[in-house]
């Protein structure tokens, strides 16, 4: 599946991955952007298949109704309510602390239309979980996939907050006027 990944990525799509995930820390929070098109999922999908690295994500239940459900849960999905406030944070940070191996990833902007700020609960999640944050960027404009190092949080949100928009500065989604 590796290398069919990479094929299709590769060869038909034309993208290149600049760097891979971290092999250590074994569990981390992946934060992806900017989110602005359906078309990033895939290309995601693509990159950690081609890469070998599993990276969970989470999405809204409405997704994982037949027929798709099963397809979404095979590729590392779980669904959520996002109509409810049922301490999403704390449940993933319980997560992170019972497995040996977990990397999430996450979409700080939490939608594909253009936002002024970022959600933050990225954040305390690497926080309560006491794991680095790894961003990562699909660039469209040079068809690379951009992929940090572990970056482990001060507890100082905006010294923290600078340092990841300063990894994602120029970069174009699929729809630079969401960005």
């Amino acid at each position: 599946m590796k290398r069919f990944a990479k094929f299709i990525l590769h060869t038909i799509l034309g993208w290149n991955i600049e760097s891979g995930f971290p092999k250590h820390p074994k569990k981390y929070v992946v934060i992806a952007a900017p989110h602005t098109s359906w078309i990033d999922f895939p290309i995601a999908i693509l990159t950690r298949m081609s890469l070998g690295t599993m990276v969970h994500f989470i999405a809204k239940n409405s997704l994982f109704k037949w027929p798709f459900g099963y397809f979404f849960r095979a590729l590392g999905g779980t669904p959520v309510d996002r109509s409810k406030n049922n301490n999403l944070v704390d449940s993933i940070i319980d997560i992170f602390n019972n497995k040996e191996e977990f990397r999430l990833g996450l979409s700080p902007e939490g939608t594909r239309k253009k936002v002024e700020n970022w959600k933050t609960g990225f954040y305390y999640i690497a926080k309560g979980a006491n794991v680095p944050i790894v961003m990562a960027t699909l660039d469209f404009e040079n068809k690379k996939v951009k992929i940090s190092e572990a970056y482990y949080i001060t507890g100082n949100k905006e010294a923290d907050f600078k340092h990841f928009k300063a990894f994602y500065k120029n970069i174009k989604g699929k729809n630079p006027e969401l960005s």
